[in-house]
């Protein structure tokens, strides 16, 4: 049975309740449907609840170089998956333009024609070869990361954060994986969250034994691709192995794994504002490229409604002409052009774009809660 997440009225996360409960609840006007930037399907009760009890919820996080895979779960129920696209791809390809164009301005700069002590080089103001600074892109990925975290907080509630670590064979510089995953850890504690360390081959092991189905081509939009292992690293702090007599041994404790909401996330991939193309036009002339407003009162990443023939649509918008606007799915793949007047605005940019479906993951091992095999 799926579990939806259920605010108080003053907006504190309560524990998730069965969607049967959560539609008699509807039927009879004590809660209500309420939004959030993850477009998971929430309610907040009306009148204060007879009790704010919860049990013990973690969050588990695998973190990789293209993918994150991210699990909420109890030791009764998983409550929410989701696969993150993160933008690693993007800012590389963005920073190496950067560089290819301020190259080009210093070299236009420079008149070569007179002698290299009059020259105009600017002094190096500092030796940037050397620091300890997190790249752009490894960055970009634990902040989408951290906000993943930070949203699903104010819909469940749980405190620890269970956090895979890597240990990379060879040059530790060389894995974009381990790379800032310290740093990562960091913030999380900043954030107030109890973080917990898990190596790889104990998550292995666990998904193993759970029998629990992983996905070879790491790349696909499933629960199996990354999200299973945020189960298995939650299951962690459920379950322990214990040696029998030092020679073997056996898994104490057990979890429910269970279908619930799954969620692809991602950032919306929209140019910033630009004050000119990297190649000239006719003439001579670069005009202005990028930017987040549109001439007609949305900005690009707005979640929409769009009618058109009769036919309404649903998407983000991603850009617009002098009469129409463009309306994206959550992939940014063009939906269509519609005529201005015909889209109405349901939710303002949040800088992620979600896709939420349900995910019928389950344990194909007999394990039950209390423990017993």
């Amino acid at each position: 049975m799926i579990r939806v997440p259920v605010l108080s009225p003053d907006g504190e996360p309560l524990m998730p309740a069965k969607a049967s409960r959560v539609r008699r609840w509807l039927k009879a006007g004590k809660a209500k449907v309420v939004n959030n930037d993850l477009n998971l399907f929430q309610v907040q009760l009306v009148e204060e609840p007879s009790g704010k009890e919860t049990q013990d919820i973690l969050t588990g996080m695998l973190p990789c170089k293209l993918f994150t895979g991210v699990a909420v779960q109890s030791r009764g129920a998983t409550l929410f998956l989701a696969h993150l696209n993160l933008p690693f791809k993007n800012v590389t390809k963005r920073m190496s333009q950067r560089a290819m164009m301020r190259r080009g301005r210093r070299g236009r700069r420079i008149n070569r024609k007179v002698p290299f002590n009059q020259r105009n080089h600017r002094e190096c103001r500092f030796d940037n070869r050397k620091g300890h600074k997190i790249p752009p892109s490894i960055r970009a990925n634990k902040q989408l990361a951290l906000r993943v975290v930070q949203e699903l907080n104010k819909i469940y509630p749980f405190t620890d954060v269970v956090v895979e670590v890597i240990k990379a064979r060879g040059d530790k510089g060389f894995s974009p994986t381990m790379v800032g995953q310290y740093w990562q850890i960091e913030q999380l504690e900043q954030a107030g969250y109890t973080v917990h360390t898990q190596e790889g081959w104990y998550t292995s092991n666990l998904r193993q034994y759970l029998g629990l189905p992983k996905a070879k081509n790491k790349a696909e939009s499933s629960p199996a691709a990354h999200a299973v292992d945020g189960i298995c690293l939650v299951a962690s702090r459920f379950m322990r192995y214990r040696l029998i007599k030092g020679r073997s041994g056996t898994w104490l404790g057990g979890i429910a794994v269970t279908p619930c909401q799954f969620a692809v996330i991602s950032r919306p991939p929209i140019c910033r504002r630009q004050l000119h193309l990297m190649i000239k036009s006719k003439g001579g002339k670069r005009r202005g490229y990028g930017g987040t407003v549109t001439r007609h009162g949305f900005r690009k990443g707005d979640y929409v409604k769009a009618e058109k023939a009769g036919i309404t649509y649903h998407g983000y918008v991603s850009g617009d002409t002098k009469t129409q606007v463009s309306v994206s799915d959550a992939n940014w793949k063009r939906l269509g052009q519609f005529t201005a007047k015909k889209v109405q605005l349901l939710q303002r940019n949040t800088g992620l774009v979600s896709t939420v479906g349900l995910s019928n993951l389950t344990a194909l091992s007999e394990v039950e809660v209390n423990g017993s095999v």
